[in-house]
């Protein structure tokens, strides 16, 4: 019996499409991998960043190119280094007496403001950055008024008596909770903020602080130092401060005059 012959199948017209799609899919692979070894990985470079200028914090800054990483024209700013400049045998005797005075002024303040301090409105610090009074505004102002009460106006009357003598400048810095205020005198917490920080400093002026010593700055409800999620956290952010900043060296001779 004649074996029965089987017939091929004809090509199929898109067989081709087969191994293109192979192509494709082992070409997007590469890409992929080429792309994930050339990415800068920004957070590294930060963190690098970061810590350069922490160790170098002297000199000045200046852009450097990194290393090729697949990525163009790769960037970071590093500050350079300058040699640091000794100081002579005055400047660091400046610096001791002014150190000497700044610690004796606090004490002075320290014993001056006890009452308020007792009753927690008033506290007061001492470090590198110079003296910090910081007092709650009830202990300065009614509540929405800028104009410091009678009490107040007293015993600032007094601080700025010791603080007359001092040659630093004094920075007066004005701050509420963040519940807004608009009326017709203050707006918004920053003209609040504003005026209670002038009205610190027109007292020190009417009472003998030479003008070209004062600094007033309005912070509104910025900055704060406790939650604003509780009564006693915005009783702890309505507050003034007033810093007894620390001079340079080259400003430790200029004792200013009486207005």
């Amino acid at each position: 019996m004649p074996r029965r012959r089987f017939l091929e199948d004809p090509d199929h017209p898109d067989r081709w499409m087969v191994s293109y799609a192979d192509f494709v899919t082992l070409m997007f692979a590469f890409f992929v991998v080429m792309y994930a070894i050339s990415s800068t990985n920004e957070g590294k470079y930060k963190q690098l960043t970061t810590s350069m200028i922490s160790a170098f914090r002297q000199g000045g800054v200046s852009v450097v190119a990194v290393g090729q990483t697949g990525s163009a024209n790769t960037q970071i700013a590093v500050e350079i280094p300058l040699p640091i400049a000794k100081k002579t045998a005055t400047q660091l005797k400046l610096e001791q007496e002014q150190a000497i005075r700044l610690n004796k002024l606090a004490s002075q303040l320290k014993v001056l403001l006890d009452p308020l301090m007792k009753k927690g409105h008033v506290r007061v610090s001492h470090n590198e950055l110079g003296v910090a009074i910081e007092v709650d505004d009830n202990a300065l102002f009614e509540s929405g008024q800028a104009r410091p009460s009678a009490h107040a106006a007293e015993w600032l009357g007094e601080l700025a008596k010791t603080l007359t003598p001092q040659p630093n400048r004094v920075r007066v810095e004005g701050y509420t909770d963040d519940r807004p205020i608009k009326n017709a005198i203050y707006p918004s917490n920053w003209e609040l903020s504003a005026a209670r920080a002038g009205s610190v400093v027109r007292l020190f002026v009417e009472n003998g602080i030479a003008p070209n010593r004062l600094i007033a700055i309005g912070y509104a409800e910025n900055r704060p130092v406790a939650p604003n999620t509780t009564p006693e956290g915005r009783a702890r952010n309505r507050r003034v401060t007033i810093s007894v900043l620390p001079e340079s060296a080259d400003q430790a001779a200029l004792v200013p005059t009486t207005p």
